[in-house]
């Protein structure tokens, strides 16, 4: 099994997450909030956009951009278990969102489909194609519209998850291509990793103009059954909002 496979296959199984909680993620979507910086950024945007969210996941993020003012949200995502979870949860809650099974960078939808896209808390370490992805976003993306990502800081995979001190892991380097995942969605598989200049850099590159970029030092996930750790304290950085506007 190559590399890719074993991810694709490790997120599928990690999928099944979403139908074990189905009952408690359906009560949820009905009052999901998006975190405090991303409803700042995107409050004046989303009042009836159309929005696309690549990499979807559960979908409860979609919930609370409708909440905002959206006027509907497409996800995509590869698993064709997470997918069918999100459309039933949507479906019972009569919201417009759609969901579809989807493997990046390619999409299969038209041009100018869309005013934003929204990407959000671990999404990029599983693209294998960061400049293809980018690309397709813009393609998607009508004139002057925008791309929204919420993501784990660069730096996250270096930080020990130690509750008494902060300190850097031994076995991880900041310029490494990739890792492999020890934590959930998906231990074992491969994340791939960038800095935050070829994150920036590769959106740039595809023809966005940077409108917005902070880091911040509260985390957005925090692994069950985890201590709160020290890397988590506020001195360190572990998310970064960008906002770039298609040129």
């Amino acid at each position: 099994m190559s590399t890719h496979e074993h991810t694709r296959a490790a997120w599928e199984d990690a999928s099944q997450k979403h139908v074990r909680e189905y009952a408690e993620h359906l009560e949820m979507a009905r009052t999901w909030r998006l975190l405090p910086v991303e409803e700042s950024v995107l409050g004046p945007l989303l009042p009836g956009a159309e929005v696309l969210h690549p990499q979807s996941g559960h979908g409860l993020d979609d919930h609370a951009l409708l909440r905002l003012g959206a006027a509907s949200v497409h996800g995509l995502d590869y698993s064709p278990t997470a997918v069918e979870a999100a459309q039933r949860r949507a479906d019972e809650l009569g919201v417009p969102c759609r969901y579809q099974l989807a493997e990046l960078p390619r999409t299969g939808l038209a041009d100018g489909t869309v005013d934003l896209v929204y990407t959000g808390k671990g999404a990029l370490i599983w693209l294998e194609d960061l400049h293809g992805w980018a690309q397709e976003m813009r393609r998607l993306l009508r004139p002057g519209g925008h791309l929204f990502v919420l993501e784990a800081h660069p730096l996250v995979p270096l930080w020990a998850w130690d509750a008494d001190e902060a300190r850097v892991r031994e076995d991880r380097s900041y310029f490494a291509a990739s890792h492999l995942n020890d934590t959930f969605p998906s231990r074992g598989a491969t994340e791939h990793q960038r800095t935050l200049a070829e994150i920036v850099m590769t959106v740039q590159g595809a023809g966005f103009e940077l409108l917005h970029l902070a880091e911040h030092p509260e985390p957005f996930w925090q692994p069950e059954g985890e201590d709160p750790a020290a890397a988590w304290d506020g001195r360190l950085p572990n998310t970064i909002s960008l906002l770039a506007r298609r040129c």
